[in-house]
């Protein structure tokens, strides 16, 4: 059997004369964490619906846990997904909520208590869902994904509005969860949140595949930065100049000079704005993380 949980080739979504997604190619190895990452509009979403066979592709090919996404019956029955953000009874409380859904689902009843459990909710599953924090109703989402104890759990934005002390238990969870076998495809916009949890990153850029691989074998690429600031801020285009005159790619974002180079040439820079009169009022090495990546990859703004 194939060591891997989702095989994308060439896979492609055109809608009228627009490609929302442009002849992908990535590979998820089962019990993985993959995080799945790309601006608004990308086809994060697009590409998750092909996965789960809620839209049809236009073109290419893609499997789930060795089965054709042409053919959603035969793996949907071991894969858990959560889009969108979960839709609950109000009135009905977390618990009742989840039997109402074992019960349309033909799952053992007793997987409710084991899953609110497992998800943190052990003390609240009597609260209606109107009662519910953000966080726990996002965690009672991802507990009815886990119904049918899928191999593959796909969520989709499962942070989206979520505080630090609640984007923290998501992450716990997905951890938990990958810790045990399952496989965890979570798309987010929360970058820097997907850098501690993942080990595999799929990469998108309108529609197109710019990364997909080992999280570390990304950042393996990428050159070490400096982050630079003067007192006036009309001196980073000087800056710039300065960097780019001695090989270094540079850019401005944020009010801020990022320029590409090893940590010992700060040194050097500093020397070279001095003769010229530039005062640096930040001179940070860096070493690449999630998002500073992200965005050189994608060309995107912060």
């Amino acid at each position: 059997m194939s060591n891997l949980a989702i095989s994308v080739t060439d896979l492609s979504k055109k809608y009228g004369a627009a490609l929302a997604v442009s002849h992908t190619n990535f590979q998820v190895p089962l019990g993985t964490i993959c995080g799945f990452v790309g601006p608004n509009g990308a086809g994060k979403t697009t590409t998750i619906r092909m996965l789960l066979g809620l839209i049809t592709p236009t073109g290419g090919t893609g499997q789930i846990l060795g089965e054709p996404i042409t053919s959603p019956e035969n793996y949907l029955p071991q894969v858990g997904a959560m889009i969108e953000g979960p839709a609950f009874y109000p009135a009905l409380s977390g618990a009742e909520n989840l039997r109402v859904l074992a019960t349309l689902g033909g799952f053992p009843q007793e997987r409710v208590d084991q899953l609110l459990k497992q998800v943190g909710l052990a003390d609240r599953g009597n609260s209606k869902y109107k009662t519910y924090s953000l966080g726990m109703k996002q965690r009672l989402g991802i507990a009815a994904a886990l119904l049918p104890d899928p191999k593959i759990l796909i969520l989709d934005e499962p942070t989206n509005g979520l505080d630090p002390e609640g984007i923290q238990e998501i992450r716990q969870l997905l951890r938990s969860l990958a810790d045990k076998g399952t496989t965890v495809f979570v798309s987010s916009h929360l970058l820097s949140e997907l850098e501690i949890i993942s080990e595999y990153i799929v990469m998108l850029r309108k529609g197109e595949v710019v990364f997909a691989g080992p999280i570390q074998e990304l950042f393996d690429q990428q050159q070490p930065y400096m982050i630079v600031k003067t007192e006036n801020i009309g001196d980073l285009e000087k800056i710039m100049a300065i960097a780019q005159s001695a090989g270094h790619h540079a850019h401005i974002r944020d009010g801020a000079a990022h320029i590409e180079g090893p940590a010992e040439w700060a040194g050097t820079l500093n020397k070279l704005a001095f003769e010229v009169g530039i005062l640096l009022t930040q001179l940070s090495p860096q070493l690449p993380n999630l998002e500073e990546t992200f965005f050189e990859m994608t060309g995107e703004q912060k």
